[in-house]
């Protein structure tokens, strides 16, 4: 469905042409009349980096990049490009495009993960879908086959992290989440063991029972698994996603003006951990990964737990509830005790968790803290500037742990409202005995509008910085 670029075996006259290169590029081999490369250096004189030509079978578009101060910038200019051209294409009703270098072949790949990006739509909901839909179904580009099935193999995750994020509570409970994730897992090739309520409770996972008491749905809990016999991690990998399908805030009902009106959102971790298992096991990279959602919907009615409760967690430590719109802390401490019964490599969770965290820095990258070591968060912070979905790393020093001490249990959910996203990371920690990285992708994994190729709505963030992470790891 969301595989579109394919490799160009051999140009065609009729298909629509862009060529890449920089304005010192030779652009007489590329089979253009007089007239028309006069256009293109008149143009390129006016410092103009975009010209189309109009042939009379296709379009051609001349398009220029000029140097960037780091490679990671450069890139994403390329994508960024990609996301406007795709723009264009679509206005015209083009089908096909192919993309051909003029000097530097690496830029193909990212103008067309752009385009790829940026083709995204959730049309699910409209009557007249098929007017609406986009008219481009394929990009070629000259590049190697194993690199564009893995590009393909990315975007597709991301893309039904973002279907998944965009679809509403009417339809997304959790029970409805878990069979989306077995249908998800049937078709790229990776296992799902759905738990449900009575062996939630089984388990003993307080956070989660409590959070979903009142709902009116059960929760489930959702154990994925890729491990194809290639592997070459001994111990796995294990990822987290925060499985929140709507959050109202509970007893402490939303305050902010209409800040309730996104909060089918707040299952974005979860779909974010699909989306990568999803990718991985498409692009069958030889590594062991397990991913765990814990999901439910956190709602005010029935016999809602309140602010002052006190709950007890999976590995029985007691928690004094001060706000019960810290309920993602909650379902996720869990899914982190869960995690030590696989004696993982390491662990990475993923949650919109707090809005300290966009107030901090916005939609522009994720928060990020934990104890894994330098190495780790060194390799994620490259692959977090390679794929622009970049980490802003947090201090995590001891003594924000004090802020989350209790009069009358062993630690509160909430700590004060300075430092908010570093507290949050701070109970997490409390849960886990193995290296382990927090990722708060609050700010980017819902925007109010499009962002180039980051289109509004769900963004499907996390998917494409693990995947690369995953997959230099694996080689």
């Amino acid at each position: 469905m969301y595989s579109i670029i394919h490799k160009a075996e051999e140009s065609s006259i009729n298909r629509h042409l862009v060529i890449l290169g920089t304005p010192d590029s030779d652009w007489s081999k590329f089979d253009l009349s007089r007239n028309e490369l006069d256009f293109v250096k008149s143009e390129l004189a006016k410092d103009k980096l975009s010209i189309q030509l109009n042939q009379y079978s296709r379009s051609v578009f001349i398009e220029c990049f000029k140097e960037q101060k780091t490679a990671s910038k450069r890139l994403e200019k390329a994508r960024e490009r990609g996301a406007a051209l795709l723009k264009i294409c679509n206005a015209a009703q083009f089908e096909e495009v192919e993309l051909v270098p003029a000097s530097d072949h690496s830029l193909s790949l990212y103008v067309a993960e752009g385009m790829a990006l940026a083709n995204y739509q959730f049309l699910k909901y409209f009557t007249d879908a098929d007017k609406k839909r986009n008219s481009l179904k394929a990009i070629y580009i000259q590049a190697d086959e194993r690199a564009i099935r893995d590009m393909n193999a990315v975007v597709a995750g991301a893309l039904h992290a973002r279907d998944l994020v965009n679809e509403p509570l009417s339809y997304l409970t959790a029970l409805q989440f878990s069979e989306d994730m077995i249908a998800l897992g049937k078709e790229a090739g990776f296992k799902v063991e759905v738990l449900h309520k009575k062996q939630i409770e089984s388990l003993k996972m307080g956070g989660l029972l409590a959070v979903n008491q009142g709902a009116l749905e059960p929760p489930t809990f959702n154990v994925l698994t890729y491990k194809p016999e290639n592997h070459t991690n001994s111990k796995p990998i294990v990822l987290v996603g925060k499985g929140i399908v709507y959050d109202t805030g509970g007893l402490s009902l939303k305050p902010t003006k209409n800040s309730m009106d996104i909060m089918k959102c707040d299952m974005g971790g979860g779909a974010s951990v699909v989306g990568i298992l999803y990718a991985i096991a498409k692009a069958e990279l030889p590594i062991h990964v397990v991913g765990l959602i814990p999901a439910t919907e956190n709602r005010p009615g029935g016999n809602a737990y309140a602010p002052g409760d006190v709950i007890h967690m999976m590995d029985n430590t007691s928690v004094e509830v001060l706000n019960t719109d810290a309920e993602g802390r909650l379902v996720l401490a869990d899914a982190l005790c869960y995690a030590k019964k696989y004696e993982p490599e390491l662990v990475i969770d993923f949650a919109t968790l707090t809005g300290a965290a966009v107030r901090a820095i916005g939609k522009y990258g994720i928060v990020a803290m934990g104890t894994a070591d330098a190495q780790v968060q060194q390799e994620l912070s490259e692959s977090g500037e390679f794929t622009y979905e970049r980490l802003a790393m947090m201090p995590f020093w001891d003594e924000y742990a004090d802020l989350l001490k209790s009069d009358i249990a062993d630690m509160t959910n909430l700590g004060p409202a300075e430092a908010g996203q570093i507290t949050a990371g701070k109970f997490l920690e409390h849960f886990t005995d193995y290296p382990w990285m927090h990722l708060d992708i609050a700010g980017p994994a819902f925007i109010s509008g499009d962002d180039y190729y980051r289109l509004k709505g769900g963004t499907g963030s996390g998917v494409r910085i693990l995947f690369d992470y995953l997959l230099k790891k694996s080689n």
